[in-house]
């Protein structure tokens, strides 16, 4: 049985991550800065920030997930940071990294020089986030030694979606389903994330999921 870490378990995606998870019968431990914010009691719980993990902390693990979040102005580098350091702890082993990612940095064109977020109907709201999530994976893709997937939702992440099963998975460009329709819920998310521990499809890739 896999023992998968989640980091920013106690967020909506990561709560669904846990949920997923432990529903499939994996070992889970979510790693909080708060003791009381996991609601699933099979799961096994750390109190620490992200930055005082170390490589001791997640050296029993087989995969690591990072569903950190950050969402203001003084916050939004830390996506940065933050992968960075999770990089380093699991850089040469075996221990795998998957990466709740953004769909901002998904291509919109074969040759792949434009993105979601330099459209101009793009919200501008939700630019800065998306810049510094994207530069957070160009910087993860130049790390060979880590055994990274990123994993890129749709463009209507919805928090509060259903359950369904009914899941697309596509690759590095912006697609929609058969309604034209880019949505996906948070817990639709969460299946394909725990699927790709399972089938290990995308080793130091980007994938990207939608609704059926």
């Amino acid at each position: 049985m896999k023992k998968i870490a989640i980091v920013g378990a106690a967020g909506r995606q990561g709560t669904c991550l846990v949920n997923e998870a432990v529903a499939r019968g994996y070992e889970v431990t979510g790693f909080v800065r708060n003791a009381h914010k996991i609601a699933n009691s099979k799961a096994k719980t750390v109190v620490k920030d992200l930055f005082d993990i170390t490589a001791d902390d997640l050296k029993e693990f087989d995969v690591v997930i990072d569903a950190f979040g950050a969402w203001t102005e003084k916050t939004l580098p830390l996506h940065i940071t933050s992968l960075q350091h999770l990089c380093d702890l699991l850089s040469n082993t075996k221990i795998r990294l998957l990466v709740v990612g953004g769909a901002g940095s998904l291509y919109v064109d074969p040759a792949h020089t434009v993105q979601v977020m330099d459209l101009d109907n793009f919200p501008e709201a939700f630019k800065p986030l998306a810049k510094n999530m994207g530069a957070a994976l160009t910087e993860l893709r130049t790390r060979n030694d880590v055994l990274w997937t990123y994993l890129s939702p749709a463009a209507d992440f919805q928090a509060d979606g259903a359950r369904t099963g009914n899941i697309l998975l596509g690759g590095e460009e912006y697609f929609v389903n058969e309604k034209g329709v880019s949505a996906i819920s948070y817990a639709d998310y969460a299946i394909a994330m725990i699927d790709e521990i399972e089938k290990a499809d995308h080793i130091q890739k980007r994938f990207s999921v939608i609704g059926a």
